[in-house]
């Protein structure tokens, strides 16, 4: 078997099979992506995309209502003390058992979210040749678009399409946005960095800290926002749309649309988290799992594909990569004890982020490099 020796911008140099490394670059330089696939009426998915079997076993909670993911009303909050520590109670306990909650009521018109949504749509089914000039593989650019962030070092590609880029600390300018969407992605990144202030200042009271406490150690800092476009799969069940992976954030904020496919691997079983009509998808991320040494947990999600497509999401993730800091994030000291003695060593957001990237989505958890 041929192997050759190639340079790739997240992961640096790798060996990949020759003929495999054909298929990719021809795949990577139509810059039509998954769509442009499904554009040209196949039936087959390329091999490139086929996932080995036991990576999309049939075990999940589907018609079932034995696990269900839980949905917080953060209406209550303002309400009144008793019903502000009820939300707490429940988001402290989602958050150290699921990973994942739900929110409703969280102060985002539902016109907003419906907007955006169209806007991602409006985006990927325009016509090629007017996105075609923004496909890129350089991650610093303002509007970065795509397919398969680590497409070279993947061992099976996802069933999806992307658009990145960074709504916080400073917004792009708006001439760097596609029209399409232009205005609801800056409008959507205001809304994003007062809802997850407020949801850092509820995760933090529910740890016993300080209502700031995360907020003033910088998790509220960066917002990256990626638009995703999950085609209709003419064979669902050889491919993902995302692979396992957990996130490489603090907090994740998720709109989906009413299509669903979003999974959480929960005591080896994967559980829908069903689409809730408002709601918002709330997890957390691999650097508040460190942070906090393993209180809360970051637990590992997937898409799985689907026959009926397209399917919309836009997941915002709270991390300051753009510009990062040599500031330092270990387990928070107020958090310790003897009998809780620190688990992950101190890292930088931009070390966490390289070898993040590095790694892939390759379905195991990079947390597991920084542990004592």
């Amino acid at each position: 078997m041929e192997v050759t020796t190639i340079t790739d911008e997240i992961a640096g140099t790798v060996e990949i099979n020759t003929e495999r490394l054909r298929e990719l670059k021809e795949f990577d330089d139509t810059k039509a992506g998954v769509k442009g696939l499904v554009d040209q009426g196949i039936t087959k998915i390329p091999r490139l995309f086929h996932h080995p079997p036991d990576e999309h076993a049939e075990f999940s909670n589907s018609g079932s209502t034995a696990q269900i993911i839980p949905v917080i009303d953060l209406a209550e909050v303002g309400q009144d003390a008793s019903s502000r520590l009820e939300v707490i109670g429940r988001i402290r306990e989602a958050s150290e058992k699921w990973g994942f909650f739900q929110v409703v009521n969280h102060g985002i018109p539902v016109t907003v979210l419906e907007y955006l949504k169209d806007g991602v749509r409006r985006f990927y089914e325009q016509d090629i040749e007017l996105k075609k000039h923004l496909y890129t593989r350089e991650q610093m650019r303002p509007f970065v678009y795509n397919s398969n962030f680590d497409l070279y070092i993947s061992p099976a590609l996802n069933w999806r399409d992307t658009f990145m880029c960074y709504l916080a600390p400073n917004p792009p300018k708006p001439e760097d946005l596609p029209v399409v969407c232009r205005d609801i992605l800056l409008e959507y990144g205001a809304y994003m960095m007062k809802l997850g202030i407020t949801l850092f200042e509820l995760l933090s009271e529910a740890l016993g800290l300080h209502p700031d406490h995360l907020k003033d150690l910088g998790c509220a800092e960066g917002i990256i926002s990626l638009g995703h476009y999950y085609p209709a799969c003419p064979e669902p069940e050889l491919t993902l749309g995302t692979t396992k992976h957990s996130d490489n954030s603090f907090l994740t904020l998720v709109l989906q649309d009413h299509i669903g496919g979003l999974q959480v691997l929960y005591k080896n079983s994967w559980i829908d988290i069903a689409p809730e009509p408002g709601a918002l998808v709330v997890n957390i991320g691999d650097l508040l799992q460190l942070i906090t040494n393993d209180r809360f947990k970051s637990v590992e999600h997937r898409v799985v594909a689907n026959l009926i497509g397209p399917r919309i999401s836009v997941a915002c993730f709270f991390s300051e990569i753009l510009n990062p800091t040599p500031k330092l994030y270990g387990p928070i000291k107020e958090l310790l004890s003897e009998d809780n003695p620190p688990k992950y060593r101190e890292t930088t957001v931009k070390e966490y982020a390289q070898y993040y990237k590095a790694k892939g989505l390759d379905g195991t958890s990079a947390l597991d490099h920084f542990k004592i």
